[in-house]
């Protein structure tokens, strides 16, 4: 039986309480630090695939002490992004996919960023995911919900879904969270995932939803 809008709020109220004592996750300090520059948001959060959260801030601050904005990004060569983001996961590539899309803003976008879900999605190397940390932290959206390992991993944990992929679990909080919560809820599902409510025998007895939540799949916890 799925929870009602009411005990999701709560929740996620009681969570959005807890996370306050962790440190900021990934898309948190890109939003800060980029004030919310939906290039910058963009180019982040395509470094930070694969990639450490303290790495990825710090590769991107560097990236963007060379270049911020698209323009002198696309003056950039794939070697001068390689060496500003290593040593980030496939930095290499993620060089080769930042030029094409800096060059690609200017010829088709006017250097712009664009500002609808599916447009997104159509530059090379940006999913689901990315696109949607764009249109809340970049564009300011309050109209997606942006699911991650974590964001899909949790609410299928409490039991509020039943899905196999993170596009599926979009959907499905989609329908039952309200939208109130939309904007923040990935990050607030990260910040618990990577502290409390880990893939692995996750940490119950610290848990302040324990009582809330059905612990689907947890064979093992602390």
């Amino acid at each position: 039986m799925k929870p009602t809008p009411r005990t999701i709020g709560k929740v996620i109220t009681i969570l959005a309480q807890q996370i306050a004592h962790y440190e900021n996750p990934v898309v948190t300090e890109i939003a800060e630090q980029t004030k919310q520059d939906p290039f910058k948001v963009l180019i982040s959060c395509l470094i930070s695939l694969r990639t450490r959260d303290e790495v990825t801030v710090q590769a991107s601050a560097h990236l963007f002490k060379l270049a911020d904005t698209v323009k002198k990004m696309a003056k950039l060569s794939e070697k001068q992004i390689a060496k500003a983001i290593y040593p980030t996961g496939f930095y290499i590539t993620k060089a080769k996919r930042i030029r094409e899309i800096s060059k690609m803003l200017i010829a088709e976008y006017g250097g712009k960023v664009p500002l609808q879900f599916d447009q997104l999605m159509a530059l090379k190397g940006v999913g689901r995911k990315t696109a949607n940390i764009v249109m809340i932290y970049g564009h300011g959206s309050e109209s997606h919900i942006a699911v991650d390992v974590h964001c899909h991993r949790i609410p299928n944990r409490l039991g509020w879904v039943k899905t196999n992929i993170p596009e599926e679990t979009e959907h499905a909080l989609l329908e039952i969270v309200p939208k109130r919560y939309w904007h923040d809820l990935n990050n607030t599902f990260v910040a618990f995932g990577q502290n409390i409510c880990v893939p692995i025998s996750p940490k119950c007895s610290l848990c302040p939803i324990e009582r809330y939540c059905a612990k689907v799949g947890v064979t093992k916890h602390r």
